[in-house]
């Protein structure tokens, strides 16, 4: 039995046919969209193989942050709500161990995803203090 691709593998085909066969053969503004389409597959291909362990080391840290149980079923949006509204009633701030630390590594999964090959972000990457990067402790 042979495995099929996965999502992001038949998106990454669809993105290298455009940018490899089917862009050089076109012109003007439909080089320009396919280009754009290619770009876009591979950010949705980056998406499909970050997105789970990003989503669950973000849910991690904010469920720290907020101080919730592990079995809290909140989505991550409700959290992340959550934390706007509780930064904004002052009742965490840049001094709330651990805020800082999620909000950088947050930045950078997002980067991962939509930028990985902005200089900033490899920078950040080569610079950024190994505490920066993990999730706070308990």
């Amino acid at each position: 039995m042979q495995d099929p691709p996965s999502a992001a593998e038949l998106v990454r085909a669809v993105a290298a046919f455009l940018r490899d066969e089917a862009l050089p053969a076109l012109e003007g503004r439909t080089a320009y969209l396919a280009r754009v389409s290619a770009n876009t597959l591979e950010i949705v291909a980056r998406e499909l193989e970050s997105a789970p362990a990003a989503d669950a080391a973000e849910r991690a840290r904010l469920l720290a942050l907020l101080g919730r149980d592990a079995t809290d079923r909140a989505s991550l949006l409700e959290l992340n709500a959550e934390l706007c509204r509780r930064i904004e009633m002052g009742d965490i701030d840049a001094d709330t161990p651990g805020l800082l630390a999620h909000l950088w590594s947050t930045t950078l999964a997002a980067l991962a995803v939509d930028q990985p090959g902005y200089s900033g972000y490899r920078r950040a990457l080569d610079e950024a203090p190994p505490e920066r990067l993990l999730p706070p402790g308990p």
